[in-house]
């Protein structure tokens, strides 16, 4: 029986020639306009009013989300976002700014043409994103944890068994010897966030619905995970705890006559917190980033001609995909350092 010999080269090649063939379709507009890495990458790390499915130059398929706007001068609006996009400028004397410090927001346009910005409650494509992330999070959940109640006592496997393995992981390893004797008490809200941050971080690497939303790299996300550590440390923090805060073991010199130590205690319980936000945050955005700084290669070297094109274009998808299988790794580490850290910082409240 002979064996069947495959060779990969004239696989590869078509994969080139079909990547050149991609690229030098767009030759001719990037020719006609100067392409604009910074305004691709920003547009797309952006929040916006619809969550786009499909798109090109000629057609766009999207989801409207709802925009609810309180107007001083008109009270109270709600209705869908196609109304302000793709022809529809203006709707009711409110548009989506296309320029200055209100770009890509709803603005109120005034007789005299001036932008001002209406009370904007909408739901935008991360808020809807969170909503949907959040309640599939929930329901995965609560159905492993029936099936492990159902049946305690067995080894479960598959998708099962692989969350419980992440469960007692987090449980086990970081939350129990972190906080301490009473790590029962912070255990839900840790394993909450944990799974929370990992769940979102994966969904943003996804390029389609319902992924793609740029949830964990936007700070406003990050900073209420931040304050819900803060608070957790700090409203049940020990005596001791903020003995050492505010009239900290160290020579009466640096506490009388100016509270050298005890400043910078202060300033500490704010600093953790921030670091928190911000680090989660800036590696999310920046990975987001790289893989759009990537992909943009394509296009800026769509006009180089056929050789450089195709060569550019097969370099950039093998480093994009390269750095979206890094950016699985990092979607987990910062889930697990937020955690770690949220852990560390509630025991040294609960043991100080």
């Amino acid at each position: 029986m002979k064996k069947l010999h495959i060779t990969y080269k004239p696989i590869i090649l078509l994969i080139v020639l079909l990547f050149s063939m991609g690229a030098n379709a767009q030759t001719d507009s990037v020719a006609q306009e100067k392409f604009n890495v910074k305004e691709f990458i920003l547009e797309h790390l952006a929040d916006t009013y619809e969550w786009t499915l499909l798109s090109s130059e000629d057609w766009h398929v999207s989801i409207p989300l709802p925009v609810i706007l309180y107007s001083k001068t008109s009270g109270v609006h709600l209705f869908l976002s196609y109304k302000l996009d793709r022809g529809n400028k203006n709707y009711k004397g409110f548009q989506i700014a296309t320029d200055g410090k209100y770009k890509g927001k709803i603005v109120e346009m005034g007789r005299d043409g001036s932008e001002t910005r209406p009370l904007d409650l909408s739901l935008t494509k991360n808020a809807a994103s969170l909503i949907l992330s959040s309640l599939v999070l929930i329901i995965t959940l609560l159905c492993v944890s029936r099936v492990i109640k159902r049946e305690p006592m067995k080894g479960n496997k598959g998708f099962v068994g692989m969350m419980e393995m992440f469960i007692m992981m987090i449980h086990d390893d970081i939350i129990k010897p972190s906080v301490g004797a009473d790590y029962k008490r912070y255990a839900p809200f840790l394993l909450t966030v944990f799974f929370f941050i990992f769940f979102n971080n994966v969904l943003g690497l996804v390029p389609f619905f319902p992924g793609g939303a740029n949830v964990t790299g936007n700070i406003a996300v990050t900073m209420v995970l931040a304050i819900g550590t803060f608070l957790a440390i700090n409203l049940t923090g020990t005596k001791e705890y903020y003995k050492s805060v505010f009239w900290p073991d160290v020579p009466i010199f640096l506490k009388v006559p100016f509270p050298i130590m005890p400043v910078i205690e202060i300033v500490g319980l704010f600093t953790k917190p921030f670091a928190l936000m911000i680090r989660l945050f800036a590696n999310i955005m920046g990975g987001h980033a790289i893989v759009l700084g990537l992909v943009s290669i394509v296009f800026i070297t769509a006009g180089m001609g056929a050789a450089i094109s195709s060569s550019m274009t097969a370099v950039s998808v093998f480093f994009s995909v390269f750095i979206l299988f890094l950016e699985l790794l990092v979607a987990f580490i910062q889930a697990f350092i937020f955690t770690l850290l949220s852990s560390v910082f509630i025991g040294m409240a609960r043991n100080s």
